[in-house]
């Protein structure tokens, strides 16, 4: 098993941040949402990202990773970016009435910064191989479920 590195540790604790930011965004746009089929696919995939975030930390805690620290600028910085998105994700809500698809437009937002981060940490060299795996096969069901939203966006008014 090969060791993390100061850098691949960070970035796998930002996916983890990510994935709990994910957890809420998808829960709080699938309370906003007038349709139910909508909303029962957005609590899915709230739950898709619960279930992320428990995994690498899982894995984490395998390979000697505390992702409970907090701190890093990286970190902060998308805590930052995460909590403005969820807020938008409210603000939309309000202000449009619970327009479907300015919510799922929200949503489909979350789902690329959260791809970014997820290919940032795939271009990093440093990331043990273990942990690749992992991350390659979440980044390509967050791309389902971003192309999935954007899908279901077109189709709502």
């Amino acid at each position: 098993m090969s060791a993390f590195t100061e850098p691949a540790a960070r970035a796998f604790n930002d996916l983890v941040e990510i994935n709990k930011t994910a957890t809420k965004g998808y829960q709080e746009a699938a309370e906003g949402v007038n349709d139910p089929k909508l909303r029962s696919e957005l609590s899915k995939l709230s739950q898709q990202r619960a279930q992320f975030a428990s995994e690498l930390e899982q894995k984490a805690r395998q390979w000697g990773v505390d992702t409970r620290h907090e701190g890093t600028v990286e970190g902060a910085l998308t805590d930052a970016a995460a909590a403005l998105h969820r807020g938008w994700i409210n603000v939309k809500s309000a202000v449009t009435g619970h327009n479907d698809s300015a919510i799922l437009g929200e949503c489909e937002t979350g789902d690329a910064t959260a791809l970014q981060a997820y290919e940032t940490a795939l271009r990093s060299s440093e990331l043990p191989v273990e942990a690749r795996t992992v991350i390659q096969k979440q980044h390509g069901d967050i791309l389902s479920a971003k192309n999935w939203v954007t899908q279901q966006k077109g189709r709502v008014s």
